[in-house]
Parts: structure tokens; C-alpha cells; sequence
């Protein structure tokens, strides 16, 4: 483990203006979208739909890295040039999504254990061949009644944990992803509850498999009551209960949290990561983490409902990709207001 190397890759990623894209769809989950705007869903037209994102004018300006998948990955641009060497050329660096998907628990139903560690040391090897300079790890935990249960928690915190260190040991700083989903009825003050007990495991068990906290980033949920719920909160109370979630179980070696949109909507997502630069530069200013943004559906949705397949409506749907994207690096710094909505 280089752990100067490590550092390096963080503070490109974490750079004070910039943030995440994620652009990791499975093949499930772009047949999902494609589907519902009746675009063809083929190798070729993932492949149109990712150069529209990354030929984007101007994405490196908050931009800092891409989250591949690994078709993606291996994919060129009409020039022949693989993605991961234009987005680099750019200044922007690639990443990949490493987990193989969630599958149903045994014995545990209703939740959800991610798949991906069988031969995981060569892939890495692969990817960091191709391009990569960091991974991402998706675990996901569902609230109920009785859920998210202490052994989904445990099974899928050791995943997360052996991923890491494999990640660290290839030379890659891996983005360790808890997500406890906002689906469901549940209050804000559950979802805080749910967190707290997957981020304290989560980060007991990387301290167990000696991953290198600075060399590494935490991708997860804000603190929010379920899409289901009539519970209405203020994105001010959103900020300060996942700032104390994150006090209550995130080492201060941690360099930064990137934020997932988890089905909120792109306006939502942009306003709740304006709230937590707010509180910080308002009274939390000693925090030892940067928040930024890893969104996927927040910045691409948007844009994907003007592609739609068409080579035509490239140049519409790229301004709502940067769009998204500038409006979200003011939201870091905490600069965003709704109104800019119109005014961008």
C-alpha cells in the first residue's frame, strides 16, 4: 500500500469545488431508464449515452471523478479514445464500481447481502490497468420493523471491510457505500437510528482489517425520513441530525463523505448538500470531514429525458448535465439557492 499515493488520489477527488459523478448504471438499471423513454437498449446506445455525459463541455470544472461500470470502462469515444484516457486527459479521474449487485439473504428476508469479492484481487489489477484510480463497494440496508437486523449489518460491514483493504492494496482508495435506502415509511429519527448502527459497525470492522482511513472515502445516505412517510422536515434539521449521526460514529481520520441522492429528487439533493456546508461554515467549522456530492440519478436524470436516443439533442442534454453539476459544486460550498433553478 502506497499510502502517499492513496492520499493524493482523495484530495483530487474531494477538491474543494468539485464532486462525483456516478455513472455506474448496471445493465438492469440502464435497461430500467432506457425503457422508460423507449431508447433501444444495446451495447452501442450505453456507449452514445455515456459520451453525451463525459464530452460534456466544462465537466471538469466540477467534476472531479466518474464512477465507471465495467462495460463503460472498456468503451472508447467516436475518436477511438477509452473513456477512462479522455476523462484523465480532462483532469477527471475514473473510478469503477466493483460490488457484482445485491442479492436476497439467506435466512434473512427482506434484506439484502452485495456479491462481488470471489477474484475481486485480479479484477483490480485489471481495472487499475485500464485506468482506475478508485472503487466503489454498494451495500444496501432497508428499515422495517425488523430491519436492518445486526447480522445484515455484520455480513455486509465485512464485505465492505475486505473490499477496502484489497482496494488499498492494489493502489486504489476505495468509496465504501452503506446505504440505508430512504424507501419505506419511516420518521427521520429512525433513519438516524438505522445509520448510526450501520456506520458504527461499518467502521469498526475497517478498523479490524486495518484500512487506511485517510486513504479512503464514505459514500452514504443523509439522515431522512422514508419516501413512503408523511413526515415533512426541513433540510435544515436533515443537516444537523446527519452531522450528528456522523459525530457519533466517523473516525476524524477520514478525509470526506460524498453524498448519494438515494431517489431524492435533483433539487432535493442539491438543497440538502447546500444545508451541510451551511451548518458547517455557520457553527460546526472544527468538523474534521469535507462533505461533497457521488450523485447518479440527481445530475443524469435531467439530461437523460432530453437524449432519448437522439444524436440531435445532444448539445440540450449535455447544458443539463453541467447544469446539474455547477449548481452542485455551489451547493458544496454552500453557495446554492432554489432560484438559481431558473437562473442557470
Amino acid at each position: 500500500m502506497d499510502k502517499d499515493e492513496l492520499k493524493n488520489i482523495v484530495k483530487t477527488l474531494l477538491d474543494p469545488k468539485k464532486g462525483i459523478l456516478a455513472a455506474d448504471w448496471s445493465l438492469g438499471s440502464s435497461e430500467k431508464h432506457f425503457s422508460k423513454l423507449g431508447v433501444e437498449h444495446n451495447e452501442e446506445t450505453r456507449r452514445k449515452y455515456r459520451q453525451m455525459l463525459f464530452t460534456t463541455p466544462s465537466l471538469e470544472e466540477y467534476i472531479s471523478g466518474v464512477i465507471f461500470f465495467e462495460e463503460s470502462l472498456k468503451q472508447n469515444t467516436n475518436e477511438g479514445k477509452p473513456f477512462p484516457q479522455y476523462l484523465q486527459e480532462k483532469g477527471i479521474l475514473p473510478g469503477i464500481k466493483v460490488d457484482r449487485g445485491t442479492k436476497e439473504m439467506a435466512n434473512f428476508p427482506g434484506e439484502q447481502i452485495a456479491e462481488g469479492l470471489d477474484g475481486l484481487r485480479e479484477r483490480l489489477v485489471e481495472y487499475k490497468n485500464l485506468g482506475a484510480k478508485f472503487t466503489k463497494w454498494r451495500a444496501v440496508f432497508s428499515i422495517s420493523e425488523m430491519t436492518p437486523t445486526e447480522q445484515c449489518i455484520a455480513s455486509n460491514s465485512e464485505c465492505l471491510s475486505r473490499y477496502a483493504a484489497l482496494s488499498q492494496e492494489a493502489g486504489l482508495v476505495p468509496i465504501v457505500e452503506p446505504e440505508v435506502e430512504m424507501k419505506g415509511k419511516h420518521g427521520i429519527y429512525e433513519c438516524e437510528e438505522a445509520t448510526k448502527n450501520v456506520l458504527a459497525e461499518v467502521f469498526s470492522s475497517l478498523e479490524k482489517h486495518k484500512v487506511y482511513n485517510e486513504g479512503m472515502i464514505l459514500k452514504t445516505n443523509f439522515i431522512h425520513p422514508g419516501k413512503e412517510s408523511e413526515e415533512k422536515v426541513d433540510p435544515k434539521l436533515i443537516a444537523e441530525e446527519t452531522i450528528i449521526t456522523f459525530e457519533n460514529t466517523l473516525p476524524s481520520e477520514l478525509p470526506g463523505v460524498v453524498f448519494l441522492s438515494g431517489g431524492m429528487s435533483s433539487v432535493e439533493s442539491t438543497s440538502n448538500l447546500n444545508w451541510m456546508a451551511k451548518k458547517r461554515k455557520e457553527d460546526r467549522q472544527d468538523l474534521p470531514w469535507d462533505f461533497s456530492f457521488s450523485y447518479a440519478r440527481a445530475i443524469q436524470y435531467p439530461a437523460i429525458e432530453i437524449w432519448k436516443g437522439m444524436d440531435e439533442n445532444v448539445v440540450e442534454a449535455q447544458k443539463a448535465v453541467v447544469k446539474r453539476a455547477r449548481l452542485n459544486s455551489l451547493a458544496r460550498q454552500g453557495l446554492y439557492s432554489e432560484e438559481m433553478e431558473n437562473g442557470l
